[in-house]
């Protein structure tokens, strides 16, 4: 495989995540943004733990991930541990960009 073909891959990946995060985000109430990762989530559970450092520990239920090297993005629970920096937004959602549920 030669360098261009593998630039083309990956790119395609990267666009095919975008597109499933884009058909996917309606389905959640979080953001979750760690060093590492990106999360869509419904519940976000964050605890800061003190000792000789300052971390955090994350749960998530009801997960999306964006890794676009992940075969199953869906995940049920997630369990982070981190000493950077953590980001949680919660999203809103226009009702008129959520089709009916028929």
């Amino acid at each position: 495989m030669n360098p261009d073909d593998l630039d083309a891959y990956e790119t395609d990946l990267e666009l095919s995540l975008y597109r499933e995060y884009r058909d996917v985000v309606r389905m959640f109430k979080y953001v979750v943004e760690t060093e590492r990762r990106f999360y869509l989530c419904n519940e976000v559970d964050v605890r800061p733990h003190e000792g000789k450092d300052l971390w955090f520990e994350l749960r998530l239920n009801d997960a999306w991930v964006w890794d676009m090297y992940r075969p199953a993005r869906f995940i049920k629970e997630v369990r982070v541990l981190t000493f950077r920096d953590v980001n949680v937004e919660e999203l809103v959602h226009d009702e008129a960009d959520v089709p009916p549920f028929e």
